[in-house]
């Protein structure tokens, strides 16, 4: 499928921010926001925006750290780790869910995109994606070895939208336990969710950039990814009931 792509701007009050956008050339398409890694919305990120629009996605990967260093992105180096690490330190996640209200206003309202929108995030983005799933009823969420979830545990139980989880069993910086937790809170919980544990997988399988990347998993994973998005984005899936609230503006 053909696509295009374009940098687009984030009105939010007075200030803006930047996202990397993706659609099909032609049509209407259900909408996902992209939620980045600690790197920015680097080139990884943005492959994987692309990707999502030719599977026939309108995709928009907003910046996050727009509020430290608008623009931010690296590599995988030790160095870029630790860039990375410093301005996560710096984030306000409650903010931040703020400033992600203006990023789904703008693409459900972009010309390509058929108003429904989910998300899906890596790392820093698949904890995002857990607190915008629990706080903006997003028509779905993907999240991607999610650090920090397990932390706050209490926002499963606001949770309205489909989730899915994503986690390697490897993974060195959310050990097993987190996950067994988060899947017994989900067990409590009246949310739609899958939670799927990649035996062979550690942390950031996805992205073929970084060292633990295991593509096996990576593409059971993306398989699974696509049809939980085709499902709960088409047009016959029932919408949450608060995807309205969502819209609105920030």
């Amino acid at each position: 499928m053909a696509i295009k792509t374009e940098r687009v701007t984030i009105r939010l009050g007075m200030d803006t921010y930047q996202g990397y956008f993706a659609s099909p050339t032609e049509g209407k398409h259900p909408g996902v926001i992209v939620l980045q890694e600690i790197f920015g919305v680097n080139e990884h990120i943005r492959s994987v925006t692309e990707r999502l629009a030719g599977e026939g996605f309108a995709s928009l990967a907003p910046d996050l750290f727009w509020r430290q260093q608008p623009g931010f992105e690296c590599g995988y180096s030790p160095e870029d780790i630790e860039a990375g690490r410093k301005l996560r330190g710096q984030v306000d996640t409650d903010r931040l869910v703020g400033d992600l209200k203006a990023a789904f206003q703008v693409l459900r309202n972009r010309p390509e995109c058929t108003g429904r929108a989910g998300v899906i995030g890596f790392c820093f983005g698949g904890l995002m994606t857990y607190l915008a799933a629990s706080k903006l009823n997003p028509s779905c969420a993907v999240s991607y070895y999610g650090g920090g979830i397990a932390n706050q545990l209490q926002d499963f139980f606001s949770i309205r939208s489909p989730i899915l989880f994503h986690f390697g069993a490897k993974d060195a910086h959310i050990p097993l336990e987190q996950v067994e937790k988060i899947r017994e809170t989900a067990k409590k919980s009246s949310a739609d969710w899958e939670l799927h544990i990649y035996p062979e997988a550690g942390h950031g399988f996805n992205c073929d950039q970084r060292q633990d990347f295991h593509p096996p998993s990576a593409r059971e994973a993306w398989f699974r990814t696509l049809a939980f998005l085709h499902r709960s984005l088409s047009s016959e899936a029932p919408k949450t009931g608060w995807e309205e609230d969502a819209a609105k503006p920030a």
